[in-house]
């Protein structure tokens, strides 16, 4: 994947006055409790032919991101305000991008706060950072869901819910992959977004829990090489690490997509591009596809990359805001989506007729999302 262009960082930042959804309306859920208690799921009822979470009560929803400018984030965007469209209860939805600024992404959470809203999704990239802003909007009777990367804290104490992905079982389908498909062992190079953050955690746990034990040797920085998810960094680090480490027997990585731009450079260097374990996207498959012949050890397993974990998120708050009924898990679980080898549950996939900044696992269909990426 190619960094990030300035027209989609205008296109993230623009979401605060683009993502409109109906007629203005002000929320209408004003409660002396803190948001997530019980009164606040409890008043109100469904609406009519809409979907069981959207209750009757009015509101308002902002949605942050920690970083909104590259094309997962502005899928995921897209797919949170499909989800919301669903909801007539809903009357107005702000979005901000925190430009991977951790400070600017708490005043954006306090803005929202200070502006009004009767619910808000945080996606809190800075993790533990985030907490105290969190906390200030839940007490102010914000419905606050914090979601993918886990911020600490408690639901009902800290924020209402915080609304996880499934990562130790990502770790855990990489790992049972490798084991089947590299049952000589091997070095491992592990790769993961910003130093701390709960998803490359959680994955490194399910993998260290499934992979046969003395067998495999983790390489490069613990517990992963540090890439803040940033196609330009994560060429930088993988660059450096085909320099260092001799032998990679197999990558693995929570945003696969980054990879590509660095990849060559095993073929510069007379050496096959090892086996890829990690999350989909259009690039890496059309890579895959353009390199396979000429690469004897090429092989790829992707898990989805997520980008519908958005709309579990806007269904809680949702759901908490308006007296809708919640769903019923809160954490978002990623099937497995290609296997080079087996085929199952699906063959590697290229849509050479549509963008790399696509996401074939998402909800969305890619031809709607090479319109959003326009």
């Amino acid at each position: 994947m190619s960094r990030p262009t300035t027209a989609l960082r205008l296109m993230a930042a623009a979401g605060a006055a683009a993502l409109l959804l109906s007629a203005c309306g002000s929320s209408s859920s004003s409660s002396s409790a803190p948001a997530g208690s019980s009164t606040s799921s409890a008043s109100g009822s469904a609406v009519a032919g809409a979907p069981a979470w959207c209750g009757s009560k009015q509101t308002t929803l902002g949605l942050t991101d920690g970083f909104g400018g590259n094309s997962w984030r502005l899928v995921t965007t897209a797919a949170a305000k499909d989800e919301i469209a669903k909801c007539p209860s809903v009357t107005d939805f702000t979005y901000a991008d925190g430009q991977g600024d951790t400070q600017k992404a708490i005043s954006d959470i306090q803005g929202l706060v200070a502006k009004g809203v009767g619910a808000l999704v945080v996606f809190p990239d800075a993790g533990s950072a985030i907490l105290p802003a969190l906390q200030s909007a839940y007490q102010a009777g914000v419905v606050t869901v914090p979601y993918r990367v886990n911020p600490g804290g408690t639901d009902g104490k800290d924020y209402t819910v915080w609304v996880g992905a499934d990562f130790v079982t990502d770790g855990k389908n990489w790992a049972t992959w490798i084991n089947k498909n590299l049952p000589n062992g091997g070095n491992i190079l592990f790769l993961s977004g910003p130093a701390g953050n709960s998803q490359g955690v959680d994955e490194l746990k399910g993998l260290q829990s499934t992979l046969t034990p003395g067998k495999y040797t983790f390489i490069g920085q613990s517990p992963f090489e540090v890439t803040n998810w940033d196609p330009a960094k994560t060429q930088q680090v993988l660059s450096a690490a085909i320099a260092k480490y001799p032998k990679i027997d197999v990558i693995v990585s929570d945003f696969g997509p980054s990879l590509v731009g660095a990849l060559p450079e095993f073929e510069k260097s007379n050496r096959s591009i090892p086996a890829l374990v990690t999350s989909d996207g259009n690039v890496l498959s059309c890579f895959y596809e353009a390199h396979k012949a000429k690469n004897p050890d090429f092989k790829l397993f992707t898990v989805a990359t997520g980008n519908d974990n958005a709309r579990l998120a806007v269904d809680w708050a949702v759901a908490q805001a308006t007296g809708g009924t919640p769903p019923s898990s809160k954490q978002f679980e990623a099937p497995v989506f290609e296997d080079s080898v087996s085929g199952t549950p699906n063959p590697v996939t290229c849509k050479s007729d549509l963008p790399g900044d696509i996401y074939l696992s998402a909800q969305m269909s890619g031809a709607d999302q090479a319109k959003l990426l326009k």
